[in-house]
């Protein structure tokens, strides 16, 4: 970790020069401004506004940002975000002015009106591959949501699947009394279930 913070150093170093030795700015302007910003985005350590908790942090984080002259809320997510991250996180940036649903049975309502869209884009024959991915990308967004509004980081919930779905299909790979293209799915299906037994 020492060398790649120093690598890391030595390019914030380098920039800085750069812009020192073309009259821009200074390594300590940079410093001055960067406390100057952590001191006005926590006015609740350096100053006198009271706080109940992490939430009401971050609120004040997100409207002070928006006075700063940033034009939206969701600005400070990278566009390179893997889907679902960025899902998350442009989330939680609206909920921190106020789009959020009140309880979780609400956003498990908005889950179930995604499911019943995509049933009826996939049910007609006009539906597009467009229409119908844009309906099953709301319901990963929505389920997203309600994994959010749970507590739940969706990302390792998924990872944590996906490791379990490798250990029993590897358990099918090992346990099978012949090659897996010559058996049938119920075959598998079985050996699927004793690995889920063990």
């Amino acid at each position: 970790m020492k060398e790649e913070i120093g690598d890391l150093l030595l390019h914030m170093v380098f920039y800085a020069k750069i812009a020192d030795e073309k009259g821009a700015w200074n390594i300590t302007d940079a410093l001055h401004e960067v406390c100057d910003k952590l001191v006005a985005r926590h006015p609740h350590i350096y100053g006198d506004v009271e706080v109940a908790d992490e939430e009401e942090v971050k609120k004040n984080w997100e409207q002070l940002k928006m006075k700063e002259g940033k034009k939206s809320v969701l600005g400070g997510v990278p566009k390179s975000l893997p889907a679902m991250v960025k899902a998350y996180r442009m989330q939680d940036k609206t909920k921190q002015v106020g789009f959020e649903w009140e309880n979780s049975a609400q956003v498990w309502e908005k889950v179930e009106e995604e499911i019943n869209e995509f049933k009826a884009v996939m049910d007609e024959a006009t539906g597009t591959t467009e229409q119908r991915e844009e309906e099953f990308g709301d319901i990963l967004f929505s389920l997203i949501n309600y994994a959010r509004f749970e507590g739940i980081d969706p990302e390792t919930a998924l990872e944590r699947v996906n490791q379990k779905f490798k250990k029993r299909f590897e358990y099918i790979e090992a346990h099978a009394p012949k090659p897996l293209v010559d058996m049938s799915l119920s075959e598998m299906d079985s050996l699927w279930n004793e690995a889920k037994e063990k």
